[in-house]
């Protein structure tokens, strides 16, 4: 059944033909249809030792009753005293074969487990064997665990299902647990040379596979790499990160647990680990992650880079705790930059932005901080298997899973080939280095040319005072960055100015009275938007009759005629939802689904605004009455309300942005999205409000100042300025580099009128804008300078370890450790050569535009 073809035997020729091949399935036709039968039923016989034949001295029985083979009725069992019967489990199923060891003079019965390993065969146990795993099984168990995640339950019963779908037995889970936790520890060691170095321990650190790209003293730098290097090329970098979903049960008997390779991976050894917890400080702020990783496997550079929001708190009181625990000890001279993970930075306060920003780290490059990100992803999908192991186990299966993902990185730094006719092409899967470099390079290039083009149309003597800035900021850090966040006065609200002009002492009418005037017309016309009943009407009409009465007194009795009447624009005003809307299936809409709710439809229907107001006369009216006063009056608070209009737009549209983003979006019930739903109409009513509000403020305003400049502050709004940020619901989207804001987004205060010349708001986004191009430039050319040096530190880390095996190869006094020595300096010498080929001519191709 797993021969190739279709063959057809009896019993002996089968036996015959599978003497090498003891793992292939066969059926037996028992007179009606095939049946599954075995080797094994069929007669056949394993001899371990001397190729597969028999061992010439087995054929002489022993006395059954001095050998102890004798069965239960007292009969004779004619087997050899060096058979017996195992259970094997192969990637094919699980098989049964009557095992014969051999007997020469000088083999001794406790070394049959020696045996068995030479025929590729891992025994459960040492002494009287009775089940052994393939080599094969054993590591085809390895990579489905790796890329599959597969748990070992799930792994045996797969081949349970293998053998006999129908009736599953033989269970050796508990077997294949304890052979692939002895197999992986030795693969490890064996990977790590420590098969040819046994009397040398791997020490902390000693299984974990490094970056290669990354400086390592002793291993890719030179000896003398502190007069090479500058101090920026060369930092240390600490990423620490939690996953709270790695979680662990608690163990009934911990001191029964065991472990092969404590802190000799990634992950710390458990028992300082545990004395260090005992004798720290319980703290809101935390000091130990929830993983905590050797610190010697990580990426070597000078950056503490905090995840999970707590890099600004950590930071404050960081020395002193590690001052105060008697585990902790670190160098007094070192320099600390706490720095936040771009991608956790956006959940910060703005504050926190410029100190905590990689943007602004001098030799940072353009680095993301979020490293253990991508590990966290593989992690999590073992973390229920992992859950209930015990801890020792657990923390070498996390180890093993984060050795393959530095592995798979690894090979994955250089790829590629030449035609024939010696052109440069890629492969599918883009070297990360190489990639690196063509993106760096020509990011470089274009952030260079912004920075110029920039700096071209500012004033020389600025800059240079820009430029004391940010070099303070780079050595002083701290409060010192906040020069990268944008400073401007906040805009007057409505009251404010109310307030203001009713303390002003010149004003002609009296202690405020018309500025209260005016203000209560205004009033009136954002009331007039709630109404939603007739009660309510008959007030607002009862309140307009007064203050047109009132307004009497600041018009002197003139009849005024031609009076102008704003109007709503209707883009703003909502629409009526068509029947069964509530049935509509709201995943696919567009935004311009979300309207105003029906009977908001209903108050806004009168929306013909028929208040006299000193705008709706005109400014050449006014000034030709007299009542100059009163246009400035009102002028002043209509501004003033304008700018609290704007103010609550931008609330309300970043709170329907996060609706979008942390709702809508995230949304897995229909109940759930409806809900939504109704609370994104809530907000575009008030986003439609604010915005009528805006206009009816603007409108009175160019009425009454109808000059250029009041124009282009205060612009129109179309709907397009209304759509959903994408910098909060898609932060991660292409083509960021052309997206620009509405322009109510960069209105603040009175000091946007100013020039650059004169100072104010234009000044400040100039110099924000500046500084950032700066920052932008400064990153890229440290990223291509640190990419041209991690080529090279990643062909002389793999030619390090060319030399290792070499000197291995040279010590070894068993051929077969010779071979395997020699094996693996073949394969880090075809790294090394590959990543040299590579690395020189891709600087080239990449300038040329070949194999792009």
């Amino acid at each position: 059944m797993s021969c190739a073809g279709v063959h057809a035997w009896c019993g002996p020729c089968a036996v015959k033909v599978h003497r090498n091949l003891p793992f292939h399935k066969v059926q037996r036709w028992n007179g009606a249809h095939y049946q599954p039968t075995s080797l094994m039923d069929l007669g056949f016989l394993w001899h371990i030792g001397h190729g597969g034949d028999p061992c010439p001295c087995n054929w002489s029985d022993p006395d059954p009753e001095e050998s102890g083979y004798v069965t239960g009725d007292g009969t004779p069992n004619h087997r050899k005293s060096s058979q017996f019967q195992m259970t094997i489990v192969h990637t094919e199923g699980i098989f049964s074969h009557e095992v014969l060891v051999c007997k020469c003079p000088g083999s001794d019965p406790n070394d049959w487990h020696l045996d068995l390993l030479h025929q590729r065969l891992f025994p459960a146990s040492i002494s009287k064997p009775k089940t052994a795993f393939t080599f094969d099984v054993l590591d085809h168990f390895l990579i489905d665990a790796l890329e599959c995640k597969t748990s070992a339950m799930s792994f045996y019963q797969k081949l349970k299902r293998f053998t006999n779908n129908a009736f599953p037995e033989r269970d050796r889970y508990r077997e294949l647990m304890r052979v692939s936790w002895l197999w992986r520890d030795l693969k490890h060691r064996k990977w790590f040379g420590f098969g040819h170095d046994t009397g040398k321990d791997p020490g902390d650190g000693g299984l974990a596979l490094f970056c290669p790209a990354c400086p390592q003293p002793g291993l890719n730098l030179p000896a003398d790499w502190r007069v090479w290097y500058d101090r920026d090329t060369v930092m240390r970098q600490y990423v620490i990160d939690g996953n709270f979903t790695a979680q662990h049960m608690k163990m009934n008997k911990p001191e029964l647990d065991v472990a092969l390779s404590d802190g000799k991976g990634y992950m710390v050894s458990e028992g300082p680990y545990q004395n260090h917890l005992q004798q720290s400080l319980d703290s809101k702020e935390g000091l130990v992650p929830q993983l905590v990783l050797n610190m010697a496997a990580l990426s070597p550079t000078l950056w503490w880079i905090f995840k999970k929001g707590r890099g600004c708190q950590w930071s404050v009181n960081f020395w002193s705790r590690v001052k105060n625990s008697p585990s902790l000890l670190l160098p007094p001279a070192l320099e600390i930059v706490p720095a936040v993970g771009k991608f956790h930075l956006v959940a910060h306060k703005l504050s926190c932005f410029p100190r905590y920003s990689l943007n602004f780290v001098k030799g940072a490059g353009h680095l993301d901080g979020e490293i253990l990100e991508t590990l966290w992803a593989p992690f999590n999908k073992i973390s229920s298997t992992a859950r209930s192991m015990t801890q020792a186990h657990r923390q070498e299966v996390y180890d093993h899973h984060m050795r393959d993902s530095n592995w798979k990185k690894l090979v994955g730094l250089g790829e590629g080939f030449f035609s024939k006719e010696g052109k440069f092409m890629q492969t599918i899967s883009v070297p990360s280095l190489l990639k690196n470099y063509k993106t760096s390079n020509k990011c470089l290039e274009e952030m260079n040319q912004a920075y110029e083009q920039l700096a071209a149309v500012l004033d020389p003597d600025k800059v240079s005072g820009w430029e004391l800035d940010a070099l303070r900021a780079e050595a002083d850090r701290g409060e010192a960055l906040d020069i990268y966040l944008l400073k401007g006065d906040k805009a007057p609200t409505f009251h404010e100015v109310q307030i203001q002009l009713m303390k002003n002492p010149m004003n002609p009418f009296g202690s405020g009275g018309s500025v209260a005037w005016l203000a209560e017309g205004i009033s009136i016309e954002d009331s007039h938007q709630e109404v939603k009943i007739s009660m309510k009407r008959q007030r607002l009409s009862a309140r307009i009759e007064k203050f047109h009465s009132n307004g009497q007194a600041f018009f002197k009795g003139l009849e005024i005629n031609g009076a102008f009447t704003p109007q709503d624009d209707p883009e703003f005003c909502g629409k009526e939802e068509e029947e069964g809307e509530e049935d509509r299936e709201f995943w696919g809409e567009d935004e311009g689904y979300w309207e105003v709710p029906g009977e908001e439809v209903e108050e806004l229907a009168s929306g013909l605004m028929s208040i006299w107001m000193p705008s709706s006369i005109g400014s050449a009216k006014l000034t030709e009455l007299g009542l100059v006063d009163l246009l400035k009056d009102e002028r002043e608070l209509r501004i003033g309300q304008a700018n609290d209009c704007l103010d609550q737009l931008r609330t309300d549209l970043g709170n329907k942005a996060m609706l979008y983003q942390q709702n809508f979006w995230t949304a897995n019930s229909t109940r759930r999205g409806t809900r939504t739903k109704k609370e994104i109409q809530k907000v575009v009513a008030r986003i439609n409000k604010h915005v009528r509000g805006y206009q009816r403020a603007r409108q009175a305003i160019l009425r009454l100042d109808p000059n250029v400049d009041m124009a282009g502050k205060y612009q129109e709004i179309l709907p397009n300025d209304l759509a959903v940020s994408k910098e909060v619901t898609e932060e991660n989207r292409f083509g960021q580099g052309t997206s620009k804001l509405a322009w109510f987004w960069m209105m603040d205060g009175e000091q946007s009128q100013l020039s650059l010349q004169g100072g104010g708001l234009m000044e400040e986004f100039y110099r924000i804008n500046w500084l950032k191009a700066r920052a932008r430039r400064d990153r890229w050319k440290e990223e291509v300078s640190l990419v041209r040096h991690e080529m090279l530190w990643t062909c002389l880390w793999f030619e390090y370890h060319k030399d290792m095996w070499e000197k291995r190869a040279l010590q070894s006094t068993e051929p077969g450790k010779e071979a395997y020595a020699k094996k693996q300096m073949g394969l880090w010498n075809d790294f090394a050569k590959k990543a040299r080929l590579m690395f020189q001519v891709m600087p080239l191709a990449w300038r040329l535009g070949i194999g792009i």
